[in-house]
């Protein structure tokens, strides 16, 4: 009777889990159908973001592992608890005392996620080695930003702004001269607008962006019509952009024609939005790569909340092979975000020429004897401490 009884209960309980499987996968294609818009393409539209930290590459300590053990997060969350960023103060007179710019107010860390990289091919989860035509190049750019730090108290007691380099006492011969190629990065130096990061003259890094900001990192709100997709992206503090992708079947447009987003053309695989960007601006940078980065990007709506991004990043001036990220992003309320302003670089607009006028002033006293050598004084490293999920 028991041995009756005990297989009676087997069966219902088979039962009801088949039954509880077949009514997930029903509710799933449902849903599935249900992410459409009414012209019946994927619906991918809403304001989307990252809500957690994830390290750009895997850390070597971590190896093959890809991805973090809940010990592991609960670690990293508990040590970044404890930075101080930009609050942290350094030694009575020294620049780091007085000079922390942004406090720790305008920052912001998000839990750590659970993958060990964004990186996800090559497999180690590593960026590819650079070419050594890259390698030259980032050489010389580098050599050339420490000649403009050497004398700085940064370099003097050996900071991480002036990693790599040297203390000379005697400033840099070299402060004139114009860098190689355009520059995108904070410089020690104001002579002319180019000098300052694009941030600082309320540029856009552009394409391909993976969280940039004051550790808030970014979002996207994706805006689809039967005829195209437009992307409008908050990133910074204002250096907000928005890019259209052409989804007409049109080829890219002529070499010669060079645009900041580069030129998007897009088409559908199955769910899976795909984009070919190229014909990008050499006055774009992206960790080396200008005018020959070839960007390929796949959105795919992975639930009615999440949104899978994948760009596979090629340039073979720069990296030895393709290379690919992968994020995951987060559906965001739209009651919440109902008001939504274009973003508006204010601190740029009014904050550049400011600090322009300030740099001359600078110069006029140095030259009256009034006051130390502007090139002596680091503006370029910000002083912020460093977030260990990133090192």
């Amino acid at each position: 009777m028991l041995d009756r009884l005990t297989g009676s209960i087997i069966v219902v309980a088979v039962a009801a889990a088949v039954g509880a499987v077949a009514l997930s996968a029903e509710r799933t294609a449902a849903q599935s159908q249900s992410l459409k818009t009414p012209w019946g393409e994927p619906d991918l539209q809403g304001i989307w973001t990252v809500e957690t930290d994830t390290p750009f590459q895997r850390s070597p300590k971590y190896a093959t592992q890809e991805f973090f053990t809940e010990a592991q997060r609960a670690e990293f969350d508990r040590e970044r608890a404890t930075l101080r960023g930009r609050d942290t103060r350094g030694d009575r007179g020294t620049e780091r005392d007085v000079a922390g710019a942004y406090n720790n107010v305008f920052g912001a860390l998000k839990r750590t996620g659970t993958r060990t990289s964004m990186v996800v091919d090559p497999p180690d989860g590593r960026i590819p080695p650079l070419t050594p035509q890259a390698q030259r190049v980032a050489a010389e750019d580098r050599d050339f930003r420490l000649a403009m730090m050497r004398a700085t108290q940064t370099c003097k007691l050996n900071q991480p702004g002036c990693a790599g380099g040297k203390f000379d006492p005697t400033p840099t011969p070299r402060r004139n001269e114009i860098p190689a190629i355009y520059n995108v990065s904070r410089m020690n130096r104001h002579d002319r607008p180019e000098d300052g990061a694009l941030a600082d003259r309320c540029l856009t890094p552009g394409l391909p962006e993976f969280g940039a900001g004051n550790g808030g990192g970014s979002f996207r709100r994706i805006v689809q019509t039967p005829g195209g997709i437009a992307i409008a992206y908050d990133v910074g503090q204002g250096q907000g952009w928005q890019r259209s992708i052409v989804m007409n079947g049109s080829p890219h447009l002529p070499p010669n024609i060079r645009q900041w987003f580069g030129d998007s053309r897009g088409h559908w695989e199955g769910d899976t939005l795909v984009v070919d960007v190229t014909n990008f601006s050499p006055k774009t940078e992206y960790r080396g790569s200008r005018e020959n980065m070839h960007l390929i990007e796949r959105w795919r709506r992975t639930s009615p909340t999440t949104l899978e991004y994948r760009a596979t990043i090629d340039d073979p001036t720069v990296w030895t092979r393709p290379w690919t990220v992968l994020q995951e992003f987060t559906r965001q309320s739209e009651e919440e975000n109902r008001i939504y302003y274009e973003p508006r670089c204010v601190e740029g607009n009014e904050g550049f020429p400011a600090m322009m006028k300030a740099a001359r002033q600078e110069d006029r006293e140095f030259a009256e004897g009034k006051g130390p050598d502007p090139i002596t004084k680091d503006n370029a490293s910000g002083f912020a401490e460093p977030d260990p999920l990133q090192q």
